[in-house]
């Protein structure tokens, strides 16, 4: 009787959860880790009572991002690849300023990637709002950053503590208006 390997789970990008960690046969090659992209991550994760294509919807409408979310209060543009997103910033103890990423990558219910450049390219990031479904009603939203270029580490030590507090702060709005839009539609 031979083992079989647990099914792979989703993960973006960016997720967390490498290869599944099953049992081994002796002697076979052991699990190649994927490679992603490198640079200093920060990341809030949340679990969400309400199905991913709900958490999608209210991500996905970002003319309605000034309604809940604390961190973009104004958010404009098209979730298209290649677009150009014209957000304001507003992370906690920091003045608000306007930033312009591009969109990098989406997929409808499971993630958004956009990559911004800063400092005349000393400075690189790529966002991540990344759901994993479940189960059918609950999921868990991970939402963070990865920071490169020569500049990522200084400019972190001033401001990451913000940054992590602010994903926070998003994906508790993010949860409340998500699970208020499930409730809604249960009636």
């Amino acid at each position: 009787m031979g083992f079989t390997s647990p099914p792979q789970l989703k993960a973006g990008m960016f997720g967390s959860r490498g290869p599944a960690a099953g049992p081994q046969l002796p002697g076979a090659p052991k699990p190649v880790k994927p490679k992603g992209p490198t640079g200093i991550r920060i990341e809030h994760r949340i679990g969400v009572q309400a199905p991913a294509e709900v958490i999608w919807d209210v991500l996905y409408d970002l003319e309605r991002w000034h309604e809940w979310n604390p961190l973009y209060p104004r958010a404009a543009g098209q979730i298209r690849l290649g677009q150009t997103l014209d957000l304001t910033l507003a992370l906690p103890g920091q003045p608000e300023r306007q930033i312009q990423p591009v969109v990098l990558e989406w997929v409808p219910n499971e993630q958004l990637h956009w990559r911004l450049t800063l400092m005349g390219g000393l400075m690189k990031s790529i966002r991540f709002i990344e759901i994993d479904a479940l189960s059918a009603t609950g999921c868990i939203v991970n939402n963070g950053e990865l920071f490169q270029g020569l500049l990522a580490k200084g400019a972190l030590r001033q401001v990451g503590r913000s940054v992590h507090r602010g994903f926070g702060q998003m994906n508790e709005a993010l949860k409340l208006r998500a699970e208020a839009a499930w409730e809604a539609q249960r009636g």
